[in-house]
């Protein structure tokens, strides 16, 4: 797979990319494609070179993975429900969702059955993703290696691009309510008349970019934070892991064990994060200022 230090980091650290390489691009085997064409990077330079629109395989089939058995869990639990006896995993499913249920009734102030759902879904979905980070570092990427697949990262939250695409997602949430709740002339006054005003026609004008500019970037601040610290805190405890990996075997079960239960913690304290996060942000979407 890899053969120094250097090397077996980056390794672990690069996505299954597939994208269009340009025609006349010379490969890293020395071969030269004919015509544009949509294929597998064999190395981190040609994944970088097939720009933005490149996919990382590896990320969104885990990601797609883990949220089906998201769905196809509480899917069973909904369907074998029962009062007489339940079992584990009604038990399981009918705690997590009091939980998600009482964090939205202390934190989310309007009325939309959206939330609640939603909440659910990030929290669990989240932590799955996360979870994979347990995973030691080299199973899964030898196990697909023998298969023939070069690169394979298993924890799709340690990609910003999965991790930027769900932030995004709720942030199109908040533009959208904010509007159908304050409607575009009360959103768009949020946005140039606070925090400063005034009751001046002219000093109300004046203080319109300031306001804009304000409230424009903590608007923007909202999906690049939520993307950046749950892919920072996965990123590093991945970084962790492949860095205990490179010691010796004694070293690395007296080091890793104590790090996976410490992250534990991580994993599940940033999946609540962004659950909480999204519904106060969705809760300040909910607010009409009128």
């Amino acid at each position: 797979m890899a053969g120094s230090a250097s090397e077996y980091i980056q390794h672990h650290l690069q996505n299954l990319t597939y994208g269009k390489l340009p025609a006349g691009y010379e490969r890293a085997d020395g071969s030269v494609v004919e015509e544009a064409t949509w294929t597998m990077a064999r190395n981190g330079q040609e994944a970088s070179d097939m720009g933005f629109w490149a996919l990382h395989v590896d990320s969104l089939g885990w990601a797609v993975g883990l949220g089906l058995i998201f769905l196809i869990l509480f899917r069973m639990a909904a369907k074998r429900a029962t009062s007489d006896k339940p079992g584990g995993l009604q038990n399981f499913v009918e705690v997590m969702v009091e939980f998600v249920d009482n964090s939205v009734k202390e934190t989310f102030h309007g009325k939309n059955k959206v939330i609640a759902p939603l909440s659910l879904t990030i929290f669990c979905w989240v932590f799955l993703m996360n979870l994979m980070d347990l995973v030691p570092v080299d199973w899964v990427p030898y196990l697909f290696h023998l298969m023939g697949v070069e690169y394979m990262k298993i924890v799709p939250t340690t990609d910003v691009n999965v991790t930027l695409g769900m932030s995004l997602s709720v942030f199109a949430l908040i533009i959208y309510y904010s509007v159908k709740v304050k409607g575009v002339g009360g959103f768009l006054g949020e946005l140039t008349l606070h925090p400063f005003s005034s009751d001046n026609l002219f000093l109300k004008i004046l203080l319109v970019p300031v306001n804009l500019l304000l409230e424009g970037v903590s608007l923007l601040a909202k999906p690049v934070s939520l993307a950046l610290r749950l892919f920072g805190n996965l990123y590093a405890g991945e970084l962790i892991f492949i860095l205990i990996a490179l010691l010796p075997l004694w070293a690395q079960w007296t080091l890793s064990v104590p790090w996976a239960i410490f992250h534990i913690l991580i994993i599940t304290l940033q999946a609540f994060i962004f659950m909480m996060l999204t519904i106060v942000y969705l809760s300040m979407a909910h607010e009409d200022s009128h």
